[in-house]
């Protein structure tokens, strides 16, 4: 046993040395990443790409409607009792849908093309 326990010490010890030393030498000559140009400041400063949130609060429920460039774009609805649900709009055909949750794991791109 107490023999099985050395080797088993030895292998991870050597692995780890090998892993050490199979590292590479960071290159000599790294220059460094220019600054990022700074955003501009029509850009920076536009109200229209900041949400706007309406909160309305009822004796059941809160319910606060973000909107983007005066477009409604999700609705947060948090209910007295129970957890809080979101609408977000579907962005193709305006329909709706329910998340129990801004996180679904999977992102599908739904891009918008055209608009009329």
């Amino acid at each position: 046993m107490r023999l099985r326990i050395t080797a088993l010490l030895s292998a991870l010890a050597l692995a780890l040395a090998l892993t050490a030393t199979a590292q590479k030498a960071p290159p000599a000559k790294l220059e460094p990443l220019p600054e990022p140009p700074p955003i501009p400041p029509e850009i920076a400063n536009d109200p229209d790409l900041e949400p706007q949130i309406t909160i309305t609060r009822r004796a059941t429920e809160t319910i606060e409607e973000y909107r983007v460039g005066g477009r409604l774009t999700m609705i947060k609805v948090t209910p007295k009792t129970g957890r809080p649900y979101y609408l977000v709009a579907d962005g193709t055909d305006g329909t709706w849908v329910r998340r129990d949750s801004l996180d679904t794991g999977l992102k599908v791109p739904m891009w918008l093309l055209f608009s009329f």
